[in-house]
């Protein structure tokens, strides 16, 4: 966009083949395919910052999941990303309306980033919109707000703002098992939240995805059959297949998520599944679900969310 009315403030997921615990400030390859994949396309709507900072890596990832996820909203990666918003807040804002979007370790740091610097500052009322997928963000029961966040409630509608869209996917085939990593809280008086990019007012509908063409997620890269079996050869970077995916946010005696169905039909010459699963056939880990490609999957309908928040946001100014 050559004039966009808000920008977009982006937090990436763990990815950082770094070997330490935790990365360095030099932005390594998977890095940079993670911002191509996530992010880069959100610039057709918003100025966009993505800021490089000190995350846990994958290796330090495996260790720190003995314990659970939670340490991932706290420490070097943390105050790294505080002290890129408050130099954003400085110099770049100036008085913007901004969108948090953020996945997995990105989606952890920016909800304790909402908590503690957004939701009881003034800085809140330039916020548009928070994108926090991959994760779980708690509500009280029956509410939108009263888990993780005190102010900020759930998006209903494309026209709400200062609101917040969040989910983690699963196959309709391989729904969240007894140890997912999303969808749970332990506390009887919250609520894991899911709200439905395809359907925000709740319901099913269809998934605008981009999907990597040579079948590339945000840690790599899983051979795809031919996208079409006749006709000519697919050569965009990404591909979209309209009518094949839709999207309802569902619960099971385990979890709260964002259920994806693949609509495949075998007379015709479309490719009839697809990637982003971690694993393989009967190896395949059901706990994380589609999380390879949650953002993939909702692209399209969070470009066009995104779009007709920022313009309901600059209305209301």
């Amino acid at each position: 966009a050559s004039e966009p009315p808000i920008d977009c403030f982006y937090v990436y997921p763990t990815i950082s083949t770094d070997p330490g615990p935790n990365s360095d400030m030099t932005p390594d390859p998977a890095e940079l395919n993670v911002v191509a994949q996530q992010f880069a396309r959100f610039s057709q709507v918003c100025r966009v910052y993505a800021p490089a900072y000190r995350q846990i890596t994958l290796a330090g990832l495996r260790r720190l999941m003995a314990n659970g996820l939670g340490g991932l909203s706290e420490g070097l990666q943390y105050d790294d990303v505080r002290d890129a918003w408050r130099y954003y807040l400085e110099h770049e804002n100036r008085g913007r309306g901004v969108v948090l979007i953020g996945h997995s370790q990105g989606a952890f740091i920016l909800t304790a980033l909402i908590a503690k610097e957004i939701e009881r500052s003034p800085v809140r009322a330039r916020l548009v919109s928070a994108i926090l997928m991959g994760t779980t963000i708690p509500v009280a029961k029956g509410k939108d707000v009263g888990g993780a966040f005190q102010a900020v409630p759930l998006c209903h509608t494309a026209s709400d703002t200062g609101c917040v869209i969040t989910f983690a996917t699963y196959r309709s085939t391989v729904p969240p098992p007894a140890n997912t990593l999303f969808g749970h809280v332990a506390d009887a008086a919250l609520a894991p939240a899911c709200t439905n990019p395809a359907a925000l007012a709740g319901g099913s509908g269809l998934l605008h995805a981009y999907l990597d063409a040579k079948g590339r997620t945000i840690t790599g890269t899983t051979p795809v059959k031919p996208w079409v079996s006749t006709g000519a050869a697919v050569d965009t970077p990404w591909v979209s297949v309209p009518g094949l995916l839709t999207a309802e946010c569902r619960t099971n005696e385990h979890a709260t998520y964002l259920e994806v169905t693949v609509h495949g039909e075998p007379s015709d010459p479309r490719v009839d599944d697809i990637v982003g699963d971690l694993g393989a056939g009967p190896q395949v880990l059901a706990n994380w679900g589609l999380h390879l490609v949650d953002v993939n999957l909702t692209m399209g309908n969070l470009l066009d969310i995104v779009s007709q928040q920022g313009r309901a946001f600059t209305a209301k100014k």
